[in-house]
Order: C-alpha cells, then sequence, then structure tokens
C-alpha cells in the first residue's frame, strides 16, 4: 500500500472516529437518549478551539495530547473525572476522553 493509501485510510479512520462512532457508544450506554449523548459527544469536537493556538494551526505531524492546552495532560485528568459525575457530565467527559483516544491513535498507529 502506498503512502496516498495510507494517508486516505488515516483520514478517514480519524473522522469515522470523530463523527460516526460516538454514534454507536451513545447507543450501547444511552439506548434511551442516544440521539441526545451523540449530539453532546459530537459538541466535544468544539475542544480542538485550542489548535488556533498553534502556529502552524493544524500539522499532520504533530501530537494534539500534550500539546495543545485542551490536550494536555491536566485537561485529560479533568476529562476523566467528569465521568464520576451524573447526566450530561458523564457524557462530556466520555466524549473529551473518545477525543483524546481518537487523537492518540491518529498519531501513534499511523506512519508518519
Amino acid at each position: 500500500m502506498n503512502a496516498d493509501h495510507l494517508a486516505l485510510i488515516k483520514t478517514f479512520t480519524h473522522y469515522f472516529l470523530h463523527l460516526i462512532f460516538p454514534a454507536f457508544i451513545a447507543y450501547l450506554f444511552y439506548r434511551k437518549q442516544w440521539k441526545k449523548a451523540y449530539f453532546i459527544m459530537l459538541a466535544t469536537l468544539l475542544v480542538d478551539i485550542d489548535h488556533l493556538f498553534a502556529n502552524p494551526i493544524f500539522d499532520p505531524d504533530r501530537m494534539s495530547i500534550g500539546f495543545h492546552f485542551l490536550h494536555s495532560y491536566p485537561a485529560i485528568a479533568v476529562y476523566f473525572l467528569m465521568l464520576f459525575f451524573k447526566g450530561n457530565s458523564r457524557i462530556i467527559g466520555i466524549g473529551l476522553l473518545f477525543h483524546m483516544l481518537t487523537d492518540y491513535q491518529d498519531f501513534v498507529l499511523w506512519p508518519h
């Protein structure tokens, strides 16, 4: 498989995990209100606003985790703590942690 194919698969995987897979998580854990949970998890994509403070804003070879302030280890610890609250806070925590996992796999599992 050539580099162009790998880049295409990486991009597809990244956006699938950010946009589609949270629907499965929402349906699995919040079946009765899965649409609400899904849209809350989609809203956690706003965490990427911290990319606007980086130069360049997007660097495909940069690891987001530990670089951007909303992708920092202290921020991730807060997202983890959100799991221990009920309601929307827990859903937001799940969405943010899954976002971090998606960004992590994007850098670690794919060649640069």
